[in-house]
């Protein structure tokens, strides 16, 4: 009898914290925070500060995600830089109404620039199953006045380039995916700019070495979520190529002085968990050298 008694006891505690895990996760996805790095080069001639977003996938943080822009106007940037996967690419799922509404009420802050997540060019691969979504998208942009960066460069400032790289598919395979040299985002972005600070929109963030060895001064990144669950030392438990206790989930990263800032994102969608990984705006100090 006391067995039993044990084992239903057990039972309600198990049952207990998973309750309180799945509160927990639900207070983080309607929970962003904001969070600041700051990043020194001598090719910088003056502060700047740049909001880098990443994989929203169609997460509204209040009506018109009004907190999320709230919180971006306080930060005070002079470009938004936007990293991919606003929208959800899947069957039954794919919309661009959160998308408009965020580019809509970014489009009256500052300048914002585009580069493509999987999930753009998903709607632009696959047209038989998502029609003219990604020509939509693409208006939507011109609509709003956003500087597209798929496979492309724009000079932001005297002072600082900010490139979009598109990622090919055999990068994102699931489990082993192909990896990436520095002459692949030669040949489709062309060479970097020596004499600008140069920033690299690349969502994917296993490739920091073919970004660095590139020329990206600070390359911007996503796509991984935070790893889902994070864990005190292990941190991110599982990319969405299902990678385990990858230590580029999120944070910042330094090859040889150059960076590279992981974003933990904004939204989910397949798996609607978040612990210990709360969505993040990320705001970018860069300072001239001897400034700080």
């Amino acid at each position: 009898m006391e067995m039993y008694t044990g084992l239903a006891a057990a039972g309600a505690g198990l049952a207990a914290a998973a309750a309180g895990g799945l509160l927990r996760s639900r207070y983080e996805r309607n929970h962003f925070v904001t969070e600041e790095v700051t990043v020194v080069s001598k090719k910088v001639n003056g502060p700047a500060t740049l909001v880098f977003l990443a994989d929203l996938h169609d997460k509204e943080f209040g009506q018109g995600n009004e907190r999320l822009l709230a919180a971006i106007r306080q930060a005070g940037p002079d470009a938004v830089l936007i990293g991919g996967d606003t929208m959800v690419a899947k069957e039954g799922k794919a919309a661009l109404e959160v998308t408009e509404r965020l580019l809509q009420g970014l489009s009256g802050i500052c300048p914002v620039y585009y580069g493509n997540g999987n999930h753009e060019q998903r709607l632009r691969r696959r047209t038989q199953e998502y029609g003219d979504l990604y020509q939509q998208f693409r208006r939507l942009l011109d609509q709003y006045g956003i500087t597209y960066l798929g496979d492309s460069s724009a000079v932001f400032r005297e002072d600082i380039r900010i490139s979009g790289l598109d990622i090919d598919r055999r990068f994102y395979r699931d489990f082993v995916p192909e990896q990436m040299q520095a002459t692949y985002i030669q040949e489709h972005v062309g060479a970097p700019d020596p004499r600008r600070f140069q920033i690299l929109l690349a969502h994917s963030p296993l490739f920091h070495k073919a970004y660095a060895d590139w020329g990206a001064d600070l390359a911007l990144a996503g796509h991984f979520h935070g790893g889902t669950i994070r864990l005190p030392v292990l941190g991110g438990v599982m990319s969405p190529q299902y990678q385990f206790f990858l230590p580029c989930c999120a944070g910042t990263f330094q090859r040889d002085h150059r960076y590279m800032i992981v974003s933990r994102g904004l939204g989910t969608h397949s798996i609607n968990i978040r612990f210990r990984n709360r969505p993040q705006v990320v705001v970018v100090k860069l300072l001239a050298d001897g400034n700080r």
